[in-house]
């Protein structure tokens, strides 16, 4: 009897020794989920805190279903890595942008966003409600303020992505963790990084006495520009090319607008080579290639006026974003086609269909190149 009943507290005690080993199992694992942003298994975690690429510590939904930008910078970059989670345009498409885009994000809502002028609907973001608004572009104080003021507004998290050229890898790798697309985001990032580091590699061999003098002409007169270490012609600085356009000391290094130049400054630059907007955004183009006033230039003389390709969006600036990727390798072909050997065709498809999920034709490739190729 007495060792029925000992038998039978023993098995009781093992029973609770049990249960207590799998209860504290468990709450290790819960502690370490929560230290980690984890959700249990079957469970998606209601909250983590990341830092942005401002340095911020920010709290964002464990899972991003849903994303908005506050400039085309960080909406093309989002559309390019996961579109099904793009919640708006800033702006409505015109029908050369749309050519390019996937049918069906074509009528995602204009949002407007809080870049030049500042035209957020306030009202419909909240309606559509992202998870999280993407900040993309200079890290600077400005920036950083802007985030902060936009993230009380809203009360939904703001991110801080770097839009320098440079550092599209990263910012592509830091979207993939954010959005949880990372093998993605990891063959998006390695192309920017080839193409940047490659790129790089080759022009530290340009002779300084070999570098193209370019005119970058902005506007439906051509007659604006950004000048030299400006954000809209950091394409141009980076492929080697000599911008004729000095900095005005009142504006000093960077810069967001154009700035208006004479045809007499044009003349007395002189560039070797002028690049002109493209006529599908209102650009001079053509007049430059007929209006007399600007026969006299070497670069019309020697029929080396170019205008920059377009659509969905255009390769070398306006908006700044991952565009510029393409327009590295285009930019780099016409200024110096003996060192960047690209076949043009190949390589604009190729980035087509890794960035924008559009197979193009031979035809729409040569269509994209109509008036921005060398002989």
């Amino acid at each position: 009897m007495l060792k029925r009943f000992t038998r039978k507290w023993a098995s009781l005690l093992l029973a609770i020794l049990i249960l207590a080993a799998a209860l504290a199992g468990c709450g290790s694992q819960v502690s370490n989920q929560k230290a980690t942003g984890q959700a249990p298994a079957g469970q998606a975690a209601a909250e983590r805190t990341i830092t942005d690429m401002a340095g911020r510590k920010v709290a964002v939904p464990g899972e991003i279903k849903k994303v908005f930008a506050t400039s085309p910078v960080g909406t093309i970059l989002v559309y390019t890595l996961a579109p099904e989670k793009l919640a708006g345009w800033n702006y409505d498409l015109n029908e050369v942008e749309k050519k390019y885009i996937l049918p069906e994000y074509q009528k995602l809502p204009n949002l407007g966003g809080w870049y030049a002028k500042n035209t957020a609907n306030i009202e419909e973001i909240l309606k559509i409600q992202p998870q999280v608004i993407v900040s993309m572009g200079y890290m600077d104080n400005t920036a950083l303020s802007q985030a902060e003021q936009i993230q009380k507004q809203l009360q939904i998290p703001v991110v801080m992505v770097d839009g320098e050229l440079t550092k599209l890898d990263q910012a592509y790798e830091f979207m993939g963790d954010l959005l949880g697309d990372k093998q993605r985001a990891q063959e998006l990032a390695a192309y920017c990084r080839d193409t940047i580091n490659g790129v790089a590699a080759k022009v530290k061999t340009l002779p300084a006495d070999k570098r193209v003098r370019v005119y970058y002409a902005e506007g439906p007169t051509g007659l604006q520009t950004d000048p030299v270490a400006s954000q809209h012609t950091q394409v141009l600085d980076f492929v080697g090319g000599i911008n004729v356009a000095a900095i005005p000391p009142e504006r000093g290094p960077g810069g967001m607008g154009m700035s208006s130049v004479s045809m007499e400054q044009v003349l007395s630059w002189d560039p070797e080579l002028i690049l002109s907007w493209n006529v599908a955004q209102g650009g001079a183009y053509e007049k430059i290639l007929k209006d007399p006033k600007w026969q006299n230039l070497t670069a019309v003389k020697n029929h080396r006026v170019y205008q920059v390709p377009h659509g969905p969006f255009n390769w070398f600036d306006r908006p700044p974003s991952v565009n510029r990727i393409i327009g590295v390798k285009w930019l780099a072909n016409l200024l110096y086609p003996d060192v960047f050997n690209y076949d043009l065709v190949a390589t604009v498809k190729d980035f087509y269909a890794r960035f924008y999920h559009y197979n193009l034709s031979d035809q729409e490739a040569d269509a994209l190149l109509a008036g921005a190729r060398g002989k």
